[in-house]
């Protein structure tokens, strides 16, 4: 197959089904888990230095570009610039936003916006989409004003959020305008989604041609086919609505920044809605778990999308300990390396990795983190994050670098997976260091 954005999903990404589903490694799990995970300082501070030095590493553009005339940093998978990367990118670079130009990356995206709000998750070199518009496969998770607090956390530049709100709100509208459903929820695609291969239709389902279909901008790069690209409209996302609930809800912070109280009602009020039709038409209180909908009735694969409802705070209290206990569970997400993507218990779940087929990402990790922080879960999020950091630096001693992501049951890379990554993973030896481990 051809390839654009995340060339290692290979046959995966074309598939019905997974291709990886091996029950019997989950041996490799140690389900009585005693380890400290404890990292040596020194260990810590080379991994932080490496991370930085890499990210810098990465820097493009400039007055010698074509399009993009201020140095930024860059996702550096390819030599297009991509969206939800670079939001992810912003947690950690929020730390060094004088060595790393994040905000002339972010301001990529604005730059390239279209006067409708319209922005394409991911641009040539040449400054052009790489996908069509009107179809959900050229929408990322709507990060942007997330990324901005980031900074602004750091900086405290309330010049910046005054440019960027009017750009924010725009955005905003556009989503709501074009993927929201009468019910109150959204859909998307599932490469759009930013999980490439995790499918999202229903199981045995076919493609019934009522999808939104994708003209393919570039047939000479890339070829997306399969189930996955005819499933969209058909169906709604728990991990996009609660994404667009958390919009709102930054977009509510950014208004009190910049003194536009005026838009907080409208932004409330979308959010209660958006929390009550998740709550209402994607909980499965038998199963005490988040699933999308297909044509109205729920979807049951259990992904990590689902984890989204906890940085939005869409779950009620009394139901997040049943809900996280899947989280925590070794028979599901919790393994060897949490956490991984595809729980282990689903159809094409693979131990080592499939891309997001179970592979551990930085991004979703510390979504999951941030999201367990907001519900006061400190216990979890502190052992989930010296788990994970470990292993990540058990790799980096072994291979002296960082990847794109890790294997579920293996302290070991991804099969598919790229290094020197930062690239989002730099969030591991940064952001998850600063926040979680050296405290």
């Amino acid at each position: 197959m051809k390839f654009s954005r995340r060339h290692f999903a290979k046959t995966t990404f074309l598939s019905a089904t997974g291709l990886f589903f091996l029950p019997s490694c989950r041996a490799l799990f140690i389900k009585s888990d005693t380890h400290n995970y404890d990292v040596p300082e020194a260990l810590q501070k080379e991994m932080y230095q490496k991370a930085l030095a890499i990210a810098k590493s990465k820097i493009r553009g400039g007055v010698n570009d074509p399009v993009f005339k201020k140095p930024f940093v860059d996702a550096a998978f390819s030599s297009n610039i991509f969206y939800w990367d670079t939001c992810f990118i912003a947690c950690y670079a929020k730390y060094h936003q004088q060595e790393l130009p994040i905000i002339n990356a972010l301001d990529n995206f604005y730059s390239l916006m279209d006067a409708d709000g319209y922005i394409c998750r991911e641009y040539t070199k040449e400054g052009n989409p790489m996908w069509a518009k009107g179809h959900p496969v050229s929408m990322n998770p709507p990060l942007l004003a997330f990324a901005e607090l980031e900074l602004y956390s750091i900086s405290q530049d309330k010049g910046r959020m005054e440019k960027v709100y009017p750009l924010l709100k725009k955005h905003f509208e556009y989503w709501v305008n074009n993927y929201r459903g009468d019910d109150k929820l959204f859909f998307n695609d599932a490469l759009g989604s930013g999980m490439d291969n995790i499918d999202r239709f229903p199981e045995n389902w076919q493609d019934d041609h009522t999808g939104i279909p994708m003209k393919n901008l570039h047939p000479e790069i890339f070829t997306y086919e399969g189930l996955n690209s005819v499933w969209n409209r058909q169906g709604r996302m728990v991990d996009t609505s609660a994404q667009m609930a958390f919009f709102a809800k930054n977009l509510i912070e950014i208004a009190n920044i910049v003194n536009e109280e005026k838009d907080i009602e409208k932004y409330t009020a979308f959010y209660k809605e958006t929390k009550d039709a998740i709550n209402q038409l994607c909980w499965n209180d038998d199963d005490g778990f988040y699933y999308d909908l297909g044509y109205s009735k729920q979807i049951k694969r259990k992904h990590i999308g689902m984890f989204w409802v906890l940085l939005a705070e869409i779950i009620p209290g009394e139901k997040l300990p049943r809900f996280l206990a899947h989280l925590t569970n070794p028979d599901e997400f919790w393994r060897k390396i949490p956490v991984a993507t595809t729980a282990a218990d689903e159809k094409g779940f693979s131990p080592e990795g499939g891309y997001w087929k179970g592979s551990v990402w930085a991004p979703t990790n510390y979504m999951i983190l941030r999201g367990l922080k907001k519900y006061n879960q400190t216990k979890t999020a502190s052992r989930l994050a010296k788990q994970y950091y470990w292993a990540v630096a058990e790799v980096y001693k072994r291979t002296g670098t960082f990847w794109e992501n890790y294997a579920p049951d293996f302290i070991d890379k991804g099969d598919s997976s790229r290094s020197d990554f930062c690239g989002w993973t730099g969030i591991v030896p940064i952001a998850i260091h600063k926040e979680f481990i050296k405290t």
